[in-house]
């Protein structure tokens, strides 16, 4: 059984990628070719977005997001300390202090009511993380921000296709940033990102900083990267983003069988869905006292599982210097210390799912 099932997708539309591939090796523009902006504008109408510009990686979007925001040494840019190390790297690769606010016990996601309390004058944008598929309280976090002028971008890696309130994720607060990693809900066949805006002035400072600061050839006004998606990768998603409203579906169907196979057993926390969302379950990730005994259990039976974030980003090493301490985010750090992913993709099988939830009930009951 594989952790995610990234072949079953590619084997059922793998002749329209063939050819979406072939015509790319035909035209020959392998840089911001025609399928790059094909695939912006199809990517921005799904969202409901004026403007999306797609990047090089995830991690590349949340820099060029900040630096497209003028964030830098001496700022300080609110984020949480469970997620993958990228969305608080970037704010210290510009200088800036990443600042930590702890997670909700319900969603594991920006807890809204400790916000305000974390914001000084040097605070200049708030990043929450759409966190296994859904999406945090945005309106309130969006009501603290507009409080104070600040700019919110939603790190949202884990949950395009999720919907908060009606709305896409990435179309839900100043910024949106996502990734096309290929275990993303939405991934590509590489490294892949994108940015979302309806802010006409940042859409066009991400198209200046993804060309190294290029607003017009030979003219540099502000520094940049090399952020560009390869041609080929716009392509692949072309393809694959045609198939994906079946597979939000089908994710979603997957989600609601494991929790209700789960939700009964006290020692185990399933995933709650947060009021008015939806999650496309980048991952399932239940908590449980007896992780260590449950992914045993799997192991046995040959069913990988994954525990992430187990050092939360307040207590990496690369942090020391921001003097936090185990106990500072206690919500964090439980959840850290308790979570673990099954098995889960839009092609998981409902035998290998049954497998996966019989392993588990067992190991509780033994």
């Amino acid at each position: 059984m594989q952790f995610i099932d990234l072949k079953s997708r590619h084997n059922l539309i793998s002749d329209k990628i063939n050819a979406r591939i072939q015509k790319v090796m035909d035209h020959g523009q392998f840089i911001l070719g025609p399928e790059v902006r094909e695939l912006e504008q199809k990517l921005a109408e799904f969202t409901g977005s004026k403007h999306c510009v797609t990047v090089s990686s995830g991690t590349d979007s949340l820099l060029i997001a900040l630096m497209a925001l003028g964030i830098g040494p001496g700022d300080e840019v609110i984020t949480v300390p469970y997620t993958w190390i990228s969305t608080a790297e970037v704010i210290a690769l510009l200088g800036a202090k990443p600042v930590f606010v702890d997670i909700r016990p319900d969603t594991w996601n920006m807890d809204e009511s400790l916000l305000q309390a974390a914001i000084t004058i040097k605070t200049k944008a708030i990043m929450p993380v759409s966190i296994y598929g859904q999406c945090p309280d945005m309106d309130a976090i969006n009501e603290i921000a507009k409080k104070y002028n600040l700019p919110v971008i939603e790190d949202a890696a884990q949950s395009f296709g999720a919907t908060y309130k009606g709305k896409k994720s990435c179309n839900l607060s100043t910024i949106g940033s996502t990734s096309f990693f290929p275990s993303k809900p939405l991934g590509c066949y590489g490294d892949g990102g994108a940015l979302f805006t309806n802010d006409d002035e940042l859409a066009e400072k991400f198209l200046w900083i993804r060309v190294h600061g290029q607003e017009r050839k030979h003219h540099h006004p502000i520094l940049g990267l090399n952020g560009r998606m390869d041609t080929l990768q716009a392509a692949i998603l072309l393809e694959i983003l045609e198939v994906f409203p079946d597979e939000v579906q089908k994710r979603e169907n997957l989600g609601q069988t494991y929790s209700e196979s789960l939700a009964h057993f006290d020692s185990l926390e399933t995933p709650r869905i947060g009021d008015h969302n939806t999650s496309v379950y980048a991952q399932y990730t239940i908590l449980s006292e007896q992780r260590e005994e449950i992914q045993k259990s799997l192991k046995e039976k040959d069913i990988p599982s994954v525990s992430y974030y187990t050092v939360p980003l307040h207590l990496q090493p690369v942090f020391n210097n921001l003097g936090h301490l185990s106990g500072h985010f206690p919500v964090a750090e439980k959840v850290a210390n308790e979570c673990l992913s099954l098995p889960m993709s839009p092609y998981l099988s409902a035998h290998d799912q049954s497998q996966v939830i019989d392993a588990i009930q067992g190991s509780l009951t033994a």
